[in-house]
């Protein structure tokens, strides 16, 4: 089955089970986003940006040092309460001996607390890099970042989950789904940014990309 697939059935989900004062506030911020005219996320040919985080077992990790062994597939999720990250995650873990067999590196980042990033890599069973971006300064390199409204932050509260305890921070910011492949030489390659959260970038796509970089001189 296809992660879209997945996430549709999620979403099917979410409607039938959440109050509607909940799912129209997020769909409402989902079409506000795309009617912005903001231009989201770094590019195709873009230098990607370096950064050091930390994951759950307080260990520095640094994406150029990441690089210098091969490309590197970089996903932000907006935490491990989300159902839909969840399921990418999942099938992204799935993929990741195909990922590395191409020589890639998998690393996903959120703005959630490295102790709930710990008990997400237990719970989901991740042997997959997941990195905490407190304040979320790397998601906003890569232009990802946004703050959620008032009228948001109300739903997610009245849907029983606080970003701010969650996430550690004074503020109420998510990164958007953004999935980026990274060639050794620190260029985008591929880009998905998209401010609809309940769709993903395939892990065949993630694949595909990785098999291009193999055979380019």
């Amino acid at each position: 089955m296809a992660v879209q697939d997945e996430l549709d059935q999620a979403k099917e989900g979410f409607i039938a089970k959440a109050p509607e004062e909940v799912y129209s506030q997020v769909f409402r911020h989902i079409k506000e986003q795309q009617g912005s005219g903001i231009v989201f996320g770094l590019k195709e040919g873009n230098k990607a940006p370096d950064f050091t985080l930390t994951n759950p077992l307080d260990e520095q990790v640094n994406l150029y040092d990441e690089l210098a062994k091969g490309p590197v597939v970089l996903t932000f999720y907006r935490g491990s309460w989300c159902p839909f990250c969840n399921i990418q995650l999942r099938a992204y873990q799935q993929s990741l001996p195909d990922i590395e067999k191409l020589g890639g590196r998998l690393i996903a980042v959120s703005l959630q607390s490295p102790d709930n990033s710990l008990s997400h890599k237990e719970k989901e069973n991740l042997t997959i890099q997941v990195l905490s971006d407190l304040n979320g300064r790397v998601a906003e390199s890569y232009r990802v970042l946004y703050e959620l409204p008032d009228y948001l932050q109300d739903a997610f509260s009245n849907f029983g989950l606080d970003l701010t305890v969650f996430n550690r921070t004074d503020r109420w910011i998510l990164p958007l789904a953004a999935t980026f492949v990274i060639d050794k030489e620190g260029i985008i390659r591929r880009a998905y940014v998209n401010p609809d959260f309940m769709k993903r970038m395939e892990p065949q796509e993630i694949i595909d990309e990785l098999k291009k970089l193999q055979v380019e001189p």
